[in-house]
């Protein structure tokens, strides 16, 4: 068995030939031939002896830790509101807000992706076009970046005049933009003299990324409505690895779109406003409207201050206890990546549109007294002496309630545009018109791709980039600035119980704030195999007992934590999908400008420097027990799919890879069931890989065969791989083939 094979690493020099092989990786390392140790450690299975049936029996719980990563998360999170409200207090002028908000705008670039340059041209094309009584849709198409088309419907007037403002309308995640109510303000706007543009956003519409457009889609039950909106959780995961962000690559197509809309005659340039509809329509237009000045007016809805789902009244001292930062959700397009950590929070992003013009909406009734946000907005706008370029937009009721007395709506309903109007008749010299426009397209008459004209599959265009492949040190530090703080603490272990493992002892302790379980042999410890899986020391006493049985009877000592959010430490949940609160905790560590895996690789760290203390010879076991799915599923599902496929957790892998990567006296690593590398997750629309185990940015720090070829000449075994898709990518069971490498790691 390959375990056994761990044990002559750590024992067995005697038995080393070297010679030349090749490991899973296609690293060189020595051969080696076999031990009489490892020869009758391959000969099969044998039956469970009375130490194995002990290990399966032994009771591993330690205790829990004082803290868990979600209550330093939600500290974390104060003290950036706090910082922020300190900074705003030091606010005493238009030049101290204007420096203030120019460090915020250029850091939230930095967290968007990729810088790349402005298209010098749009390649936009008309596919098709419609005359209605008074107005004019152009079903258009534009290249947004290289390869990336934008399908939109672009509305104007019969008769256009010599000037025209323009509108570009972001809609919310309910529908695309052949929604109702998109069409009504299209057209009522054209007739007025407007061009309106509606583009579709990434993922959603003629854009979606997946395959489930109506009921017949698919075979079982499912919310067909709602698939664009939930799979915008597995493209925010898909660019994240690419070192980009979805509300980035949103914000990118709106600007463009206002380069469409300046490219035609007409335009006036001083009049470009970008509406951003109810419920996710409105992240991506701030973020577009704080970055571009050419946009003169924003209508962003639910972002900057309270949200729907916010308690209301807000209580008096909603200037001190609100949280502005907001907290992590499987939704990235609001819970920004590095956000909290370097204060570009909801309401700066509004607030830094001034002076040019803002309309607050909110899709529900509005507590203005105590709305802490628009008391901020107001004194930001009398900095700039132009109080009366703010304006808000506001409905009834509440979230919980129905129609009419609360005002739901798709996208931006009549009682919302009672305040827009208002506020664009002044600013853009437009008149409030009697209602909106009946006319409707169906979604077939305002579909812009054509046979001919077809977009590619975001993935793809990730999948295409053109990707650094750094080496050594310049990997390491690759690595160490995605991963966020990885650093070991010192840590004593505490409430030590020793209890006796056959011959053998088992020691729980606390080391910091991770239950560990030592299971050490009789006699002199002869090596140390730390072993990490994200089902912790239950997983590997319930699943290898056997290989742990094998170790300790060749004197090996087996060292089991529990990192953050694993085995006894799962105070995350048991959750692992998309609304799971382990990934809400990943996105929060992301605003935090840190990672779940750079936290439990820190906790690692600190673990290996108090196994060092016993032992130099030690070895990283990575291990995954969760089940694949299998080769002839049918994995194409949507996201509310029952039952639904089975979650990766390569977990252990990442670890032991990355703990040996900043470790150097780690002496080798075996793993199993890690995933192939992060790039099979571009292979496919669908993901089933937790979100705990992203990295921002790991397909161009080297992803894992980068970092596995580092680790040479180490030995390195990776066995049983998946997929992004959690199928079987490589052969075999942990335990089922002679890795040669590790037999010789010890010898150099």
């Amino acid at each position: 068995m390959i375990f056994a094979l761990l044990v002559s690493i750590l024992l067995d020099e005697s038995a080393l030939n070297p010679g030349d092989g090749t490991n899973h990786q296609g690293t060189k390392t020595p051969k080696v031939s076999r031990s009489p140790l490892v020869a009758s450690c391959l000969c099969g299975s044998v039956p469970a002896d009375e130490l194995e049936t002990a290990l399966r029996a032994l009771d591993s719980r330690v205790g829990a830790p004082a803290r868990s990563l979600h209550n330093e998360g939600e500290d974390l999170i104060r003290a950036a509101n706090q910082r922020e409200s300190e900074a705003w207090r030091k606010i005493a002028s238009k030049e101290d807000w204007e420096r203030y908000r120019e460090d915020k705008l250029n850091a939230l670039r930095e967290s968007l992706g990729v810088a790349i340059e402005v298209p010098r041209d749009l390649h936009a094309r008309v596919t098709r076009t419609f005359e209605g009584v008074g107005y004019r849709i152009e079903n258009l198409v534009y290249e947004s970046r290289p390869g990336l088309l934008v399908s939109a419907n672009l509305y104007g007037p019969t008769q256009p005049p010599a000037s025209m403002p323009g509108f570009v309308i972001v809609h919310s995640h309910h529908n695309p933009k052949t929604q109702g109510e998109l069409q009504a303000m299209g057209v009522t706007w054209a007739r007025l003299g407007c061009l309106v543009l509606v583009p579709d956003l990434p993922g959603h519409g003629e854009r979606r990324q997946h395959p489930f457009v109506n009921a017949e889609s698919w075979k079982g039950s499912f919310r067909a409505g709602r698939q664009d909106y939930w799979f915008r959780y597995v493209t925010g995961m898909q660019l994240h690895l690419a070192g980009e962000s979805l509300v980035g690559w949103m914000a990118w197509d709106l600007q463009r779109g206002v380069d469409l809309l300046l490219s035609r005659r007409g335009i006036d340039k001083d009049r470009i406003a970008l509406l951003g509809s109810v419920a996710g329509g409105g992240d991506p237009c701030a973020v577009a409207a704080a970055l571009d000045p050419r946009i003169a007016a924003a209508v962003p809805f639910n972002f900057g201050g309270p949200q729907p789902e916010s308690r209301f009244p807000l209580p008096e001292d909603s200037e001190t206890s609100f949280n502005y930062a907001g907290g992590g959700s499987w939704e990235s397009t609001r819970n920004l990546r590095l956000s909290a950590r370097d204060g570009f929070l909801p309401w700066v992003i509004v607030g830094s549109l001034a002076p040019r013009r803002l309309v607050y909406g909110h899709e529900f009734s509005w507590d203005r007294e105590r709305d802490p946000a628009w008391k901020r907005f107001e004194r930001i706008w009398e900095f700039a002496g132009v109080r009366e370029n703010l304006g808000f937009a506001m409905g009834r009721g509440r979230l919980s309630g129905k129609p009419p007395e609360a005002t739901h709506c798709n996208n931006i309903g009549p009682e919302h545009l009672k305040g827009i109007y208002s506020a664009f008749e002044p600013w853009f010299k437009l008149p409030i018109p009697d209602g909106e426009a009946k006319e409707r397209r169906t979604a077939d008459e305002l579909s812009c791709f054509t046979a001919e004209v077809r977009p590619k599959p975001l993935r793809e265009l990730l999948a295409a980039q053109p990707r650094p492949r750094p080496k050594g040190e310049d990997l390491r530090k690759a690595w160490a600035v995605i991963l966020g703080p990885i650093e070991a603490v010192e840590a004593k272990p505490s409430a030590e119980a020793v209890s006796k493992l056959g011959e053998g002892t088992a020691t729980k302790l606390m080391l910091g704030d991770v239950p560990l379980l030592m299971l050490s042999p009789p006699g002199e410890r002869r090596g140390v195999a730390i072993g990490v899986a994200q089902e912790g020391k239950a997983g590997f006493l319930k699943h290898r007992a056997e290989a742990i049985a094998e170790l300790l009877r060749a004197g090996v000592e087996v060292a089991l934590p529990d990192l953050q959010g694993t085995g006894e430490n799962g105070s995350l949940g048991s959750g692992r999908g998309r609304s799971s609160g382990a990934t809400s905790c990943s996105s929060t560590e992301f605003m935090l400008g840190r990672t779940l895996v750079g936290l439990r690789l820190g906790e690692l760290r600190t673990v290996l420097r108090f196994v060092r203390s016993r032992s130099e010879r030690m070895a990283l076991w990575g291990d995954s027990f969760a089940p694949t799915n299998a080769g002839d599923r049918d994995l194409a599902v949507p996201l509310d799919a029952e039952p639904f496929p089975g979650h990766a957790e390569p977990l252990g892998d990442l670890l032991a890879l990355l703990g040996a990567l900043f470790e150097p006296d780690v002496k080798a690593v075996y793993s199993f069931g890690g995933l192939t590398n992060f790039a099979s997750l571009l292979e496919s629309p669908f993901c089933y890989v937790p979100h705990d185990v992203l990295v921002p940015g790991a397909l161009r720090a080297g992803d894992l065969d980068g970092v596995t070829s580092a680790l040479a000449p180490r030995p390195v075994c990776r066995e049983g791989w998946v997929d992004g898709l959690n199928r079987r990518a490589a052969p075999g069971g942990p335990g089922s083939g002679p890795a040669k490498w590790l037999i010789a790691a010890v010898r150099r």
